[in-house]
């Protein structure tokens, strides 16, 4: 799987990252969300890890040609959004060993891979985020 970065929002030490990829998805870094309060909450599933981001590194799609990073719907990947203005997302955790390659990634991030339908679904007017998975 080949990437393509499209940003990411840093400050010393960290480094969640927004990547396209050659196969219709994104590949999202965040950090490993190990709050067992944040975990409590959500239904993990074999394969799938669950990430922390924050909500501008969606801003960066327009460098994929979406007008517009700004999240309108908070529903799947998303799981929660907490009141730091982050989001949690949940899905298939990355073991691309060619695309994991392209990456520097320190040891408490991970990455998961999302259809590109999935986040174009995040960024359509809805009526209104789901305050009760608001962490």
């Amino acid at each position: 799987m080949k990437l393509r970065f499209l940003g990411k929002n840093s400050t010393p030490g960290d480094s969640p990252t927004l990547y396209a990829t050659d196969q219709d998805s994104y590949v999202i870094q965040g950090w490993k969300v190990f709050a067992n309060d944040l975990l409590m909450r959500l239904d993990e599933q074999e394969g799938q890890t669950v990430i922390e981001v924050p909500t501008e590194l969606f801003e960066h799609l327009t460098k994929d040609g979406v007008p517009s990073g700004e999240i309108r719907r908070f529903t799947d990947p998303i799981k929660i959004v907490t009141d730091g203005g982050t989001c949690v997302l949940q899905g298939p955790e990355m073991h691309d060993p060619e695309a994991l390659s392209q990456m520097r990634m320190p040891d408490y991030e991970t990455c998961i891979e999302v259809p590109k339908s999935s986040i174009m679904a995040l960024l359509e007017e809805d009526g209104g985020p789901d305050h009760s998975r608001t962490a």
